[in-house]
């Protein structure tokens, strides 16, 4: 087997792009904005309480009928 070395103190030659990384405010805030959307479309979407199901095909088709019915 060979092996190989990784020297942690050499420094890149090149950098390729400059990816700006977004501000936390920006990124929290879209984050709000998508879930005030999603409750607005989907409001609270399954009724609480407990459910059995007898496979998970069930549970899925009775989820997915929870969020599509009209409020």
């Amino acid at each position: 087997m060979e092996s190989t070395s990784v020297n942690f103190e050499e420094k890149i030659g090149k950098t390729v792009g400059r990816r700006q990384v977004p501000e936390v405010s920006e990124v929290s805030a879209v984050l709000q904005q998508t879930g005030s959307q999603m409750f607005a479309r989907w409001g609270k979407g399954m009724p609480k309480g407990v459910y059995r199901y007898q496979s998970h095909e069930e549970a899925e088709k009775d989820l997915i009928r929870n969020y599509v019915r009209e409020n």
